[in-house]
Parts: structure tokens; sequence; C-alpha cells
């Protein structure tokens, strides 16, 4: 079997990917236009606007970014593409990781030998996984060190988490978590934590058993919620909820950046975390968003035991000259306001709170998107 290869990429470039609904101007239901808005780009336009699972959902990949600043002029390019021609097709987009009144049967697989496949699979269970994410790939050079990334930062992903929850409904109902895409997320196979990976050849060796069982195709089948990506030489953070703000979007790719570069430049050396910790704490930010519980196994942190939003400003500290060092103050700012002005679950629910629709809620989500929330 063919080795696995990291392949070289520059330390702390970034790649960003974004899934949007597509909802119809009027109902702002669900609408499979995916292929109808592929069809009509400018030839030559982007070939990093593609089609996701669904054909109500549309991906928007970003270049290799040297810095924050750089993903930003590139998302706010090409999402200004695909709008200007979903415009014509009576459809926009929206950012948010789960549509609050669209029914799975409704929805439409996306064409591709690998969707069918895996929706033949998948059944009731993959009927039900409308939701949209953000992934944020960080470069990190060769493959041990990939590893370990990964093996320390997924203790943290909960925080990441709970800062970018946006998926409270589900089919009309409040479903009580700040997360719910993120529980049905879990319900797909090799979803989820991946456990401790320990080494480059180690990871290397379990894909390989997994191609000769047959369990997997390709790396992208396994959907962690942290997980090298050889062929761009990066980590990919895959746990986000999608942001209902840009400003967050971008705020969250800078944290993730930062993390990630502060992991590869400690002398911190991974170790097995107990998976019913990590658990727990995924759990606590799910369902409780930052007012969940956090337990650090490592002890980066200041406090080992408290709320989400207290580990979330104790990182924020740690990673501070990490952020001064790749000038992203104002990103990590923006999520730093996110705990005292809440996330995009904490808006959902507000409006609703005060007597909205989900249309209503919709529109102003979809009209805040470019806004940073001091701004209204």
């Amino acid at each position: 079997m063919e080795e696995l290869v990291f392949s070289k990429s520059k330390a702390y470039t970034l790649g960003v990917e974004l899934e949007f609904q597509l909802v119809d101007r009027n109902t702002l239901d669900l609408v499979p236009r995916v292929r109808s808005i592929l069809d009509n780009l400018v030839p030559g336009g982007s070939d990093r606007i593609v089609p996701e699972f669904l054909q109500s959902i549309i991906e928007i990949q970003t270049g290799v970014c040297d810095c924050v600043s750089e993903v930003a002029a590139d998302l706010s390019r090409t999402i200004q593409i695909v709008e200007d021609v979903a415009d014509t097709k009576d459809c926009i987009l929206y950012s948010a990781s789960l549509h609050p009144f669209a029914e799975p049967a409704e929805q439409e697989v996306s064409n591709g030998e690998r969707y069918k496949r895996i929706m033949e699979e998948l059944q009731y269970v993959g009927r039900q996984f409308i939701s949209q994410g953000l992934h944020v790939h960080v470069g990190v050079g060769e493959g041990d060190t990939a590893i370990r990334v990964c093996d320390i930062m997924q203790a943290y992903l909960p925080i990441l988490l709970a800062l970018s929850s946006s998926s409270p409904y589900f089919r009309g109902e409040d479903t009580g978590f700040h997360s719910y895409r993120t529980k049905l997320f879990e319900s797909l196979p090799l979803a989820g934590i991946a456990g401790f990976l320990g080494s480059w050849q180690g990871f290397a060796d379990e894909v390989a058993f997994l191609r000769k069982c047959q369990v997997i195709r390709q790396i992208k089948d396994l959907w962690w919620d942290v997980r090298p990506s050889p062929g761009f030489g990066t980590v990919e953070v895959r746990i986000c909820d999608l942001p209902s703000r840009f400003s967050e979007i971008l705020g969250m790719a800078a944290v993730i950046q930062a993390l990630v570069a502060y992991i590869v430049e400690s002398k911190i050396t991974p170790f097995p975390v107990s998976l019913q910790l990590l658990r727990s704490n995924k759990w606590q930010a799910a369902r409780h968003g930052l007012e969940g519980r956090f337990n650090d196994p490592y002890g980066l942190l200041e406090h080992s035991n408290q709320s989400l939003r207290l580990a979330a400003e104790e990182l924020f500290d740690l990673l501070h000259p990490f952020v001064e060092r790749f000038q992203t103050m104002e990103n990590v700012q923006v999520m730093r306001d996110v705990l005292k002005y809440g996330t995009s679950t904490d808006h959902q629910r507000a409006l609703i709170a005060q007597g909205k629709t989900y249309k209503d809620m919709i529109s102003r989500l979809r009209d805040d998107y470019w806004i940073h929330e001091e701004n209204i």
C-alpha cells in the first residue's frame, strides 16, 4: 500500500472552509439550488466554490493564506461572487450550523459517487444530517508535529465549540443544546473525538489498517473534530459551528492559528487523556455553551475546573503573545466580545424570546452577517 506522506507547508499558514445554507429568498426554507448556482458561475471564477453532501449547502474555500487579513479578503471576494449568482436564483446564503425549521426528508443528496455511497450506508442517520460547519487548516510543516498538535489540542476543542455555537434549533424545536449540530455529527461513524494518536507513524499505520479492513477509503472518511490533513500539510480543526457573523469567523481562525502555534512552540508532551473527560467537556460545550464546565487535563490554564466562559478568557490570555505576533489582536478581541454579547445561539434564542418567528430570526442574522456586535 502506498506510503502516507505529510506534505510540506509553511508554518501557520491558513486555509478556511465555510459551509453555507442556501435558503429561498421568500420562504427562507432550504432549497436544493447548489448545482444551479455552480453552473452559472463565471467560467474560471473559482475552483474553491464546491457542492457539499446536500444540494442545499454550498462550500466556499480560501486558498493558502499567510494571515487572517488575507483570509478576510479571500472569503469576502468569493462570498460576493456566490451571493451575486445566488441572487439570480432567488436564494440567499445563511450562516449558521442548523436551519431552524427545514425537514430532513425534503433534502436532496448532491450528485457524486462518494455522497451517494455515504447516504446509502447512513440511511436515516444521514438524512438527519443537514448541518454546516467551519473548518480551519493551519500549516505545521511535518507529520509528527501535526500529530502532537492534534493530541494536545483536542483537550481544548470544547472551548472553540462553545465560542462558535450556532445550532440550537432543529425541525422547529429548541433542542436545549447550544450546538445540536455536534450531537447530529456524533451519530455518524468515525466522527468526533479521535483519541490519542501518539506519532505520525502510529497514525499512518492506523490509516493503513483501516483501509486494509475497508473501513475507510481515504483520510477524509475520518470525520474527527481535529485531524491531520497530509495533502495540505496542515492540522484541520473541524469541531466549530459556523458563526453567524463574518467577524467571528475571522476571530475563530485567529484563535485557532494562535493555539496551534502555541502548542507547536511549547514543550508540552502529549499523553493519553481520559476519553470520559474529553467527552464530558465536549458535552458541556454542546449542551450549555459558555456556561458549561471545563476540566483542563494539561493544566495550561490558570484554573483546572471552571466555566467554559472563564476558560476562554484564560485561553485568550495564554495565546496573547502569539496573537500579537500574528497581528490579530482585533480579530481575537471580537471573540472576547462574544463573551460579553453572546454567541449566535444566544442571539437566536434572544430573538425568539422577543416573539420573533424563525423567518424573522434568519432575516435578522442574515442582515447582521457583516456587522460587529458593538455596531448594532
